[in-house]
């Protein structure tokens, strides 16, 4: 007769150790309640009624039967750079290529990333991205669809080597920091006749209380540029009026370099957002509502403006541009 051998229950396996890169963006993400500060329980009701007041003009302006006014950070993005870029781009319908699918894919296969169980790879989290948004009803679903072969070998391995960088670079996201994706912020201001929105890569955290403790992160790749703290101040801004809480820290994480540029957030970050939203509302208003003559300025976008065959000012700088190169 076989003898029974008992087996032993197995042993749950240590998680792999965290490198270099890892551990630096654990230090500089992570805060005891000692360093979350505490704001106001009224800021958000303030900023509100302060962008209220402010856009109040722009929505008398609008056509009263017409839809409100959207603004995200592209948009002010692009009418605090040049104004006849922004015209340019705004009238060109949008069609969606690698270039501007290839964040949507390595954002929603980072997001899989957090959910998955059991071990997987970078590629194998891309495939299911591209198979879970082709299944959809949307322009990029359309995209993936119809694109080539080529595309589509391209698409996969540029959005394979952001997952790739991201892995790499990031600590794995543990369920108690509340990591969510692509998470969506909107804030309806002057009678809902101007609307502000935008969708944060990551967020990790939560408030409590009065208390700070969410970070926003955009996923960058390519260099850091100064506008990329506009946006996520932007962000900040969107974030304490909704909640009424502001996040405590703002972060570009730049995956090419492993790097970050980080900002805590403060009271006079959030109204330093407040005014270049305004500002831009405003200048937006001008452009679109009364014609307004666009200001030019030229610089680094001019390389891919749809206008700059016929721009004086912008082919000056581009000759400039490549005679220093």
């Amino acid at each position: 007769m076989a003898r029974l051998v008992a087996l032993e229950p197995p042993r749950p396996t240590d998680p792999p150790p965290l490198g270099p890169a890892q551990r630096e963006v654990l230090a500089l993400l992570g805060a005891p309640p000692s360093r979350r500060p505490r704001f106001d329980p009224g800021l958000g009701t303030a900023l509100r009624a302060a962008l209220d007041d402010e856009l109040a003009a722009v929505a008398a302006r609008l056509p009263a039967e017409g839809p409100p006014l959207h603004v995200g950070k592209r948009l002010l993005g692009l009418v605090h750079g040049c104004e006849a870029r922004m015209l340019a781009e705004r009238d060109e319908p949008f069609a969606w290529t690698v270039a501007s699918a290839r964040g949507t894919v390595a954002h929603k296969a980072v997001e899989l990333s957090l959910h998955w169980r059991g071990p997987t790879t970078p590629l194998e989290l891309v495939d299911e991205a591209l198979a879970r948004l082709a299944g959809g009803s949307d322009g990029l679903a359309t995209f993936l669809h119809r694109c080539s072969e080529v595309e589509r070998a391209e698409l996969r391995s540029e959005a394979n080597d952001r997952v790739a960088k991201f892995v790499e670079c990031f600590p794995p996201l543990r369920r108690e920091w509340r990591p969510v994706t692509e998470s969506r912020v909107r804030v309806d201001v002057a009678g809902g006749r101007v609307v502000l929105s935008g969708r944060v890569d990551l967020t990790l955290g939560a408030a409590r209380g009065d208390r700070a403790g969410k970070v926003i992160l955009d996923l960058k790749t390519g260099g850091f540029r100064p506008a990329d703290l506009d946006d996520l101040r932007f962000y900040a801004l969107l974030e304490t009026i909704r909640l009424g809480v502001p996040p405590r820290m703002v972060a570009g994480y730049y995956l090419d370099a492993g790097t970050s540029h980080t900002e805590l957030v403060t009271e006079g970050l959030l109204d330093t957002a407040l005014a270049r939203t305004v500002d831009g509302v405003q200048r937006l208003a001008d452009l679109l509502l009364d014609d307004a003559d666009p200001v030019v300025r030229a610089g680094h976008a001019c390389r891919w403006c749809p206008v700059s065959a016929d721009c004086s000012t912008g082919r000056a700088w581009l000759t400039e541009w490549t005679d220093a190169a």
